[in-house]
C-alpha cells in the first residue's frame, strides 16, 4: 500500500469529462489498496475570469480579504464537484476547503502571498490520515491557505503545486503526482517546436531553473518541500492513469540542499579580451571558447562589454588559456588586446526563492562594501548569484555572504 498525493491542474479538470476521467483514475488507484489525497486547482480559467470580472468592476477599490476571498471561489468550486463525481464512482469522499476544521495549511497573514507555517501545517495534516484509514479520498483546494485568525489567503500563482509538494511532505508520501496538460517535461515547448521530446526524467535543480525561466509545467518554489525519498512525477490527464510513467523528478542528493553556499577551493585567473564594438561581431564567443574547448579548458563563467570578453578559468590552466587566445587575438583584425589578470575567488550562492526575493543583489553586496571587499565582478541568474572577488578576500566575503541564504 502507497500513499500518493495527486494534484489536478486546471486544465486537467477543464470540463465535466475531464473531471469525470480524473476522478476515475483516483478511484482506479484507490481500488489496487492506495491511499490517495486530492489537490485540485480551480476548473480551467477559472481564477484568471475572477480577476477579469474584479478589474471591470471593482477595480483597485478592493481589500486584500475581498480579494482572496472572491479568488478562492475557483477552488472551493472544484473541491465540491471532484469529491461528488468521486462518490458518484462509488468511493467514499470528503472535500477539503479552510472552512473545514480538518484544514491542514496554516500560513502568515499576507493574505494574497502567504507564506506556510510549516510546523503547524504538518500538526494539522495528521487528520488526514485519520480519513486515509477510514477509507474516505481527501480533496482538498490547492492555492489556498488560512491564517490563524481563520482568515482566507492565497499561495500566489502556481499555489496548487505548492500545496501537493507540501502535503506530500508533511504526510511523507510516497509519490506526488502533477496532473497536467503535457505529457511531462518536453525537452523544448512543443507548441514551438513539434520536435519536442518527453524526457523519461530530470533533476530537482534542473526542474526549478526550468521552471524559473518561464516553462509552466511545475512552479519552482514547490519544490523546496521536495523530500529526497518522495517519487514525484509530472504526468498528462489524457491517459486516465496515475501509474502512468510520465517524466519523474530525481532528488535532490540527500547532501545536497536547494539552498547551496560554495567558495571554490581553487584560485581563477582572469582574461581580458578587448577589441571594437565585440558585440556586434557575429560568432567571436563561439570562436573564443571552442578553441579553449578543444584544449580540455573549462570556463567557470563570461561576461562581456561593447568593447570586451572576460573569461574565468581555473590558474592552473591559467597560462595555456593565454597562449591560446593570444593567438586568436592576432589572428583576428575584430580584437586588439590581451591581458592575464590577477588571482580572484569564486562564490555561488543558489536559491529558488531568488527570483522573488527584491534586493537580493544589494543584501549581498553590502556586507562585502562595509568590509571593503573589492567585487571583480558578478553575475546572476533567476536562481543563482556568482561573485568574484580578490583570492585573499575569498574566504572572508563567503564568511559574509553564506549569511543571506
Amino acid at each position: 500500500m502507497e500513499l500518493k498525493i495527486a494534484k489536478f491542474g486546471g486544465t486537467s479538470i477543464g470540463n465535466g469529462e475531464k473531471i469525470r476521467k480524473a476522478a476515475q483514475s483516483v478511484v482506479n488507484e484507490h481500488m489496487k489498496g492506495n491511499k490517495v489525497v486530492v489537490v485540485v486547482s480551480a476548473i480551467n480559467k477559472t481564477t484568471d475570469d475572477l480577476i477579469k470580472i474584479i478589474e471591470d468592476s471593482v477595480q483597485s477599490n478592493i481589500t486584500d480579504k475581498q480579494m482572496a476571498e472572491i479568488l478562492s471561489m475557483g477552488e472551493m468550486t472544484s473541491v465540491r464537484v471532484f469529491s461528488s463525481v468521486i462518490e458518484s464512482l462509488g468511493v467514499k469522499s470528503e472535500y477539503i476547503d479552510p472552512f473545514n476544521e480538518k484544514w491542514p495549511l496554516i500560513t502568515d497573514n499576507n493574505l494574497l502571498d502567504a507564506k506556510i507555517n510549516f510546523k503547524t501545517s504538518e500538526s494539522k495534516s495528521k487528520e488526514l490520515m485519520k480519513m486515509l484509514d477510514q477509507g474516505i479520498i481527501p480533496v482538498l483546494c490547492g492555492f489556498l491557505g488560512k491564517d490563524e485568525n481563520g482568515i482566507i489567503t492565497t499561495l500566489g500563482r502556481g499555489g496548487s503545486d505548492i500545496t501537493a509538494f507540501l502535503l506530500g511532505h508533511c504526510l511523507s508520501a510516497d509519490e506526488v503526482i502533477i496532473v497536467t496538460d503535457v505529457k511531462g517535461v518536453m525537452s523544448t515547448d512543443p507548441n514551438k517546436i513539434q520536435e519536442a521530446k518527453k524526457l523519461d526524467k530530470i533533476s530537482v535543480e534542473e526542474m526549478i531553473d526550468l521552471a524559473t525561466y518561464g516553462a509552466q509545467v511545475l512552479h519552482p518554489h514547490a519544490l523546496k518541500y521536495k523530500n529526497p525519498s518522495i517519487n514525484v512525477k509530472i504526468i498528462s490527464y489524457e491517459n486516465g492513469d496515475l501509474s502512468n510513467p510520465g517524466t519523474k523528478i530525481i532528488g535532490p542528493n540527500e547532501s545536497e540542499m536547494l539552498k547551496t553556499s560554495m567558495l571554490y577551493p581553487e584560485p581563477i585567473s582572469v582574461l581580458a579580451i578587448v577589441g571594437e564594438r565585440l558585440l556586434k561581431k557575429t560568432g567571436l564567443l563561439s570562436e573564443l571558447t571552442t578553441i579553449l574547448a578543444k584544449n580540455n579548458i573549462n570556463i567557470f563563467g563570461i561576461s562581456s562589454g561593447q568593447n570586451s570578453v572576460t573569461l574565468f578559468v581555473n590558474k592552473k590552466d591559467a597560462l595555456e588559456a593565454h597562449q591560446l587566445l593570444h593567438d586568436r587575438v592576432i589572428k583576428n583584425d575584430a580584437l586588439s588586446s590581451l591581458s592575464l589578470g590577477r588571482e580572484i575567488a569564486m562564490l555561488t550562492l543558489v536559491s529558488p526563492e531568488y527570483i522573488e526575493t527584491p534586493g537580493i543583489i544589494s543584501d549581498i553586496t553590502n556586507p562585502l562594501r562595509k568590509n571593503d571587499i573589492n567585487i571583480v565582478e558578478i553575475s546572476s541568474s533567476q536562481t543563482a548569484v556568482v561573485v568574484f572577488v580578490d583570492w585573499e578576500d575569498g574566504e572572508k566575503a563567503y564568511e559574509l555572504i553564506k549569511k543571506v541564504l
